[in-house]
């Protein structure tokens, strides 16, 4: 086999592959050889067909399975030979292919780009530091009952919490505008469902009350033509109601699972699951602070084949987020590329740079962190053992912990030599989602 390889642009690689005619030409003999043992052709027995009627019949066809099988074989034969990493698949353009003569073909490809890692004392993190105090208990305890209310109609002035059910029109300019008017529409006060200054306008009124209150649109309003604008909404309360939070009885502790301990043990329970949310949220933030970081730190050349594949992801991952009503065929239309191409570059950056941070340090997965991960997994659930044991006999399931695992890892790896600031934190400062800036 003759290999020549070139470069053609930045990661793109043209490798010519050149295989003497044999190669193939055995390979079609011997296949034919077989066929004639087993085909059927009008006018003769199974297993008597001349080989040149069979040659005649079949021959172009087995050539071209034999010839994508040599070419995909003897590409991967050839880079290995190069030493060169291929980023997804090739374009194979065959050049000659004829019958008695050497088999020739070109490959076009991307490589793995050369990854330089940085300085890792570059990387400065803000560690949030936070305890759940009985206050924050007490708060997750009224939400819990809030989530239970139940609602009562009243005639008093609306207050913020209470549910309102209003007819409204929204005005721009003096014209109606499309999306802009409802009835019958129940709104909680408070809850942020509507643009700023809706909810605040209705806070006072009662049932029969109507009113304008005048609004104006955020920049990044999801219409285009409402971005910024001044509108005005003619408000009519039909009815209001004020939330009835309920005791904190056996009855609705029991609906939490605690069936003993009473109040104690509920209370006990929440401030565990509150620490253990605060936990995984206070090392959520380290981590997305540090993989940022990572990111943005440095310049990597990037293979288009690795982004195109993780498009592909992405736009998957939204499908199922969209529970079927997006069809697979629709997808690529209704979900085009650049939604997701500069997200998709990241995460291969990200990738690229993680991947070369554990190879040059000889970084391996801690099967006791794999162990302890699945069984805080496990926690959550009635039968925690029969969860860890069937994680354990998933492959595919025990290699996504052991992923997340392995970038933890990573993680306190660069924050061994990172930078890093403790920050005094409350509870609902660190559970926030994190925006990027």
């Amino acid at each position: 086999m003759q290999v020549s390889i070139e470069t053609t642009s930045g990661l793109e690689r043209r490798l010519t592959v050149n295989l003497p005619a044999e190669v193939v030409d055995k390979e079609v003999d011997k296949r034919l050889q077989q066929a004639a043992k087993n085909v059927r052709v009008n006018g003769f027995r199974k297993g008597k067909v001349p080989l040149k009627v069979v040659r005649q019949r079949f021959g172009s066809g087995v050539r071209e399975e034999v010839l994508g099988e040599v070419m995909s074989r003897s590409f991967y034969e050839a880079v290995q030979k190069e030493q060169v990493k291929p980023a997804g698949s090739p374009s194979i353009e065959a050049k000659q292919t004829a019958p008695g003569e050497n088999l020739e073909y070109v490959a076009t490809f991307e490589v793995y780009p050369e990854v330089e890692l940085v300085d890792l004392t570059e990387v400065s993190v803000e560690r949030p530091v936070a305890e759940v105090s009985d206050k924050d208990v007490e708060n997750m305890i009224e939400v819990l009952r809030q989530q239970q209310a139940t609602w009562k109609d009243t005639k008093r002035k609306a207050q913020k919490g209470d549910r309102v059910t209003i007819d409204f029109v929204g005005r721009k300019d003096g014209e109606e505008f499309s999306g802009g008017s409802a009835e019958g529409q129940q709104l909680v006060l408070g809850s942020g469902q509507m643009v700023p200054g809706f909810e605040d306008g209705i806070v006072g009124m009662k049932p029969g009350d109507e009113k304008d209150v005048d609004v104006v649109f955020p920049e990044d309003y999801q219409s285009e033509e409402l971005r910024g604008a001044e509108a005005t909404f003619t408000i009519k309360v039909t009815a209001s109601e004020k939330p009835e939070l309920p005791e904190l009885s056996e009855e609705f502790i029991r609906g939490y699972g605690v069936e003993e301990g009473g109040e104690d043990k509920f209370r006990e329970e929440v401030r565990s699951n509150m620490e253990r949310e605060l936990k995984n949220a206070a090392s959520n933030k380290i981590k997305t602070q540090v993989m940022d970081q990572l990111c943005d730190k440095h310049q990597v050349e990037v293979p288009a084949a690795l982004i195109a594949g993780e498009v592909e992801t992405l736009r998957g991952q939204m499908v199922q987020q969209f529970g079927g009503q997006i069809k697979a065929e629709d997808a690529k239309g209704m979900l085009p590329d650049t939604m997701f191409e500069e997200q998709a570059k990241r995460r291969v950056v990200l990738g690229l740079v993680v991947g070369e941070i554990i190879k040059q340090n000889d970084i391996a997965v801690d099967a006791d962190r794999v162990k302890a991960k699945v069984e805080e997994l496990a926690s959550t659930y009635q039968e925690p053992q029969e969860v860890v044991e069937y994680y354990y006999n998933n492959r595919e399931l025990l290699s996504g912990v052991e992923s997340v695992v392995l970038e933890d890892q990573v993680v306190d790896f660069v924050l061994d030599t990172a930078k890093v600031e403790d920050v005094n934190s409350s509870y609902d400062e660190v559970i926030k989602p994190q925006q990027r800036a």
